[in-house]
């Protein structure tokens, strides 16, 4: 007989069946214990989290500007250093002397040749007197020579010169309204006719062309009026190589001047020397020490030539120079030339010198000529 079994449904797992056994790996109970084991540490996670006080924003500090403290320099500014110079030459020195400036009328006739002094003068003006000759007002301030002459007498355009010099003016005479005009002008004379001491007549040349001076002499009785030194007249670089003419000029050789029919000097510029060289003619020209006649810049100024007031011997008349105003120049300096304007504001003013732009024309250290050209009359030709 057959049996048929019904089948059982499964037992419940009884709590020994949840317990680990042995297994053919010896490692499963691992895998039913795991997964259990994970959700019991997530729920605590999820407990924990939803228990824990919310996180507070960190605060932001305002922003602070803060200022470096920069301490004060406690050394003061070094002053610029301006080298003492000469008023009438720029040249460099260590003290001015305290004395005037002494202009000096100076003939310049074929008999008076060579004259004594002018090696040393600082400024030498050229001017055109009656019967077309030339004479000369030498200046001198940074050079005190032992003798100056032949000395003759003063002339219209003489106060126009040296007014704005404001010292001694020596001269042998002149005529009374030519001699009121140089009291007028503010300069003290010194003139021979009116007995002023170092004043005297020489036996090596025939009179008029004999009087001549001393000049420490005429220092000794500068009033208290005229005894300080001048203001400068030109402008001046203070180095030669920066000088108008010598930067930014024109190469040039020679300064031909036509001042009158009796009147042609010439400059002729030397390299070596570092100077323009004066003729009177085709003669060259020297002092009466030997030395050739020489000039740091040679300045010409070309200005009206009327006739003046005052005449001469047999009516001849007298002519001066109008130098307050303006009027056309050429600056000759390091052999080279520069046109230029010059301008005089009033008779005791200086007479200056502009380029074309109105800056101050600079002249180099050193003296100067300045050669009066009678406008429509002269001439200068730049070789």
């Amino acid at each position: 007989m057959v049996r048929t079994s019904t089948p059982r449904p499964p037992a419940a797992a009884s709590p020994s069946a949840l317990q680990p056994g042995p297994s053919s790996t010896g490692r499963g109970w691992r895998h039913r214990a795991l997964p259990a084991a994970l959700l019991a540490v997530a729920g605590l996670a999820l407990a924990a989290c939803s228990s824990a006080a919310p996180v507070a924003e960190p605060e932001v500090p305002e922003p602070v500007t803060v200022t470096p403290t920069v301490e004060p320099s406690r050394a003061a500014a070094p002053e610029p250093v301006v080298p003492t110079v000469w008023p009438l030459t720029g040249v460099q020195t260590a003290e001015v002397a305290n004395r005037p400036a002494v202009a000096v009328k100076v003939e310049n006739t074929t008999v008076a040749r060579p004259q004594s002094g002018l090696e040393a003068a600082d400024v030498v003006w050229e001017t055109i007197v009656e019967f077309e000759v030339s004479r000369l007002v030498a200046v001198y301030h940074s050079q005190v020579p032992e003798e100056v002459g032949p000395i003759r007498s003063v002339r219209p355009m003489d106060p126009l010169i040296v007014a704005p010099l404001r010292g001694l003016l020596a001269y042998s005479g002149g005529q009374p309204g030519i001699l009121a005009e140089v009291r007028g002008s503010g300069v003290q004379s010194i003139s021979h006719d009116q007995g002023a001491p170092g004043m005297y007549r020489v036996g090596f040349r025939s009179a008029p062309h004999n009087v001549y001076g001393t000049m420490s002499r005429w220092l000794e009785i500068a009033d208290a009026e005229h005894s300080a030194p001048p203001a400068e007249q030109f402008a001046f670089a203070l180095r030669p190589e920066l000088a108008t003419a010598t930067a930014s000029g024109s190469p040039a050789s020679t300064l031909s001047f036509s001042l009158s029919a009796q009147s042609r000097p010439s400059w002729s510029w030397d390299g070596a020397s570092g100077t323009w060289l004066r003729s009177e003619g085709s003669a060259p020209a020297t002092s009466a020490s030997g030395g050739r006649l020489s000039a740091v810049n040679v300045v010409s100024v070309t200005a009206p030539h009327p006739n003046s007031p005052f005449g001469a011997q047999g009516g001849a008349p007298v002519p001066t120079y109008g130098l307050v105003g303006e009027g056309e120049a050429v600056v000759a300096t390091g052999g080279r030339t520069v046109p230029a304007i010059w301008r005089k504001a009033a008779a005791d003013a200086p007479l200056q010198l502009f380029a074309a732009d109105g800056s101050p024309v600079l002249l180099a250290p050193g003296n100067t000529w300045v050669e009066l050209v009678p406008a429509g009359k002269g001439s200068l030709t730049v070789g």
